[in-house]
C-alpha cells in the first residue's frame, strides 16, 4: 500500500450502512471493531487476500487460499496456503500472515480477509481452521478483532474473533 492509500485508510475506519456483518440481534451487538472497520478497509484487505491465491502452493487439495491481515499501524501482512506431501507442516495462509508480521515485530492486530476455492476461484465464504483461530486468540483481542470472510470485494461478511471461537484457549488461561 502507497502512503496515500494508508492515509485514506486511516482516514475510513467508519463503517458504511451497506456493509455486510452478522446480525447484530444474533450476536449481540457488534464488536467496536466492526463498527469502526469501514468499507474501504475491507475492500483493499480482500483485494490483497486475492491476489495471494496466486502464490498458493497446494497441489495435493487444489485448494487455494489467500489472506491479508492488518496491523494497528495499518501495515498489511499477506499470506497463502503452502501444502506438504506429509500434510501436517502444511501452513494455512492466514497463519503464513501471522507468522511473516510477528517474525517482522509486529503483534497488535486490526482485521484479517481470507478468501479462498478450488483452483483459486472463490465460489463460497472461507472461514479459518481451528488451528488458526487458536493462533490469532494468541495475538488478538477476540472482541476487537475483525475476521472478514469474502467471495469478492462486494461480497462479504465481518465477525469478531470470539464469534469464530468463543472458548479460545488464551494466554490469560495459563
Amino acid at each position: 500500500m502507497d502512503n496515500d492509500t494508508n492515509k485514506t485508510v486511516e482516514n475510513e475506519m467508519q463503517l458504511p450502512v451497506n456493509a455486510r456483518r452478522t446480525d447484530p440481534a444474533t450476536r449481540g451487538g457488534a464488536a467496536p471493531s466492526v463498527d469502526r472497520l469501514s468499507d474501504l478497509v475491507c475492500r483493499e484487505l480482500i483485494k490483497r487476500a486475492t491476489e495471494m491465491l496466486r502464490f498458493s502452493y497446494a497441489p495435493y487439495s487444489n485448494f487455494k487460499v489467500g489472506a491479508a491481515l492488518m496491523a494497528k499501524d495499518k501495515k498489511i501482512y499477506t499470506g497463502c496456503n503452502i501444502e506438504n506431501a506429509a500434510f501436517g507442516p502444511s501452513n494455512c495462509a492466514e497463519r503464513t500472515a501471522f507468522f511473516k508480521a510477528v517474525s517482522e515485530g509486529t503483534k497488535d492486530f486490526l482485521a484479517i480477509a481470507i478468501v479462498g476455492g478450488k483452483e483459486g476461484k472463490i465460489t463460497d465464504y472461507c472461514p479459518p481452521c481451528g488451528v488458526c483461530r487458536q493462533v490469532m486468540s494468541e495475538f488478538c483481542d477476540p472482541d476487537e478483532f475483525c475476521v472478514i470472510l469474502a467471495r469478492s470485494e462486494d461480497d462479504y461478511w465481518i465477525y469478531s474473533l470470539r464469534e469464530l471461537f468463543p472458548m479460545g484457549f488464551t494466554p490469560d488461561k495459563i
